[in-house]
């Protein structure tokens, strides 16, 4: 048995369930690393089209103009780098921001310089430049790369926008070939099937699982734009 803790209270009831937990947490990390060498071993993903976004200036606080285009293959920085868009749910039917995709977009401005160490990372939202960027100046997300695809068909070819203008909240990851041709790697969304609506892209926030280290769990709590 392998203890985490020194504490003289523990009884032998804690101790034989917490080894149990440890036993199971540990198959738990390794089918996650099945997982994750089955979706780097995916076959070559389809050619994209060069989809055009708008952004603002890259200082939040130099305000909203000028506005440039900048096209899906443009935001490759640099060869052989991966590129990662989170798509915010925001914009056309989607008309105040989500509440949960503002949580995880607040934790990846924490983090987006040690991202930006292996992966190109942008936002996407279909919410004009000035919308976007008054939302991001309330968050202080300043570490970003902010785009806006609303005249575009990005999001609907991605499937976190329907026909009708509903939003969703997805994550894409795209390669550039060497004569300039985008691929599409993976995409998730949150529902993985009729029965799970919410968690396929839990692990992009570590908010919930900190929750579920708790006697509580995350039980029925959701994020909110009031705090």
């Amino acid at each position: 048995m392998s203890r985490h803790t020194r504490l003289p209270g523990e009884s032998a009831e804690y101790l034989a369930a917490r080894e149990e937990l440890r036993l199971a947490e540990i198959e738990l990390m390794r089918h996650r690393e099945r997982v994750a060498a089955q979706r780097r071993a995916l076959p070559q993903g389809a050619p994209v089209d060069d989809y055009v976004f708008v952004e603002g200036p890259a200082d939040l606080d130099a305000g909203d103009a000028p506005v440039r285009e900048v096209t899906l293959s443009g935001l490759f920085t640099a060869p052989d780098r991966p590129l990662i868009v989170y798509h915010f749910m925001y914009g056309k039917r989607q008309t105040e921001p989500c509440p949960m995709c503002t949580m995880w977009i607040d934790g990846y401005n924490g983090v987006a310089h040690h991202i930006a160490r292996n992966a190109d990372f942008v936002i996407a939202a279909a919410a004009d430049p000035p919308t976007l960027r008054q939302h991001a100046r309330r968050r202080g997300w300043s570490r970003l790369r902010l785009l806006s695809c609303g005249d575009s068909g990005f999001k609907y070819a991605l499937g976190s926008e329907d026909a009708e203008g509903e939003q969703d909240s997805t994550v894409s990851v795209f390669t550039r070939d060497a004569d300039g041709t985008v691929r599409h790697v993976y995409s998730a969304h949150p529902r993985l099937a009729e029965d799970i609506q919410e968690r396929g892209i839990d692990l992009l926030s570590p908010v919930w699982h900190l929750l579920d280290l708790t006697p509580g769990g995350r039980d029925d709590w959701y994020p909110g734009l009031d705090y």
